[in-house]
């Protein structure tokens, strides 16, 4: 392996597959525009969200943060913080489809 291929190795991933990250990424911000304009369940619509949230969350982590190609020492120290953050989202996130059904009219 030449000097060029390792340092490019090291430094992420190529424009190519930047931009098709890029791409898969507004990609799934145009899918949950969209579906913030059906008429889905609040539990539903949140847990879709949530989901697609965290596949963009991994695709930032993984290339433009560069994880993917970091030591898996780090990557083991920053996944217990995402757990973390998704747990707290599902404590506040959650509490919400439970009060808009309550204040319907029956």
């Amino acid at each position: 392996m030449s000097t060029e291929a390792h340092a490019a190795e090291a430094h992420g991933a190529s424009v190519g597959t930047n931009i098709a990250v890029w791409i898969g990424l507004v990609a799934i911000t145009l899918l949950e525009v969209f579906l913030a304009y059906k008429a889905l369940e609040p539990r539903l619509m949140l847990t879709l969200l949530v989901v697609l949230s965290l596949v963009k969350s991994a695709l930032i982590m993984s290339y433009f943060m560069h994880l993917k190609f970091e030591k898996f020492s780090l990557v083991l120290l920053l996944v217990p913080a995402m757990i973390f953050c998704i747990c707290m989202m599902f404590i506040f996130f959650f509490q919400e489809p439970s009060r808009i059904i309550q204040m319907m009219p029956h």
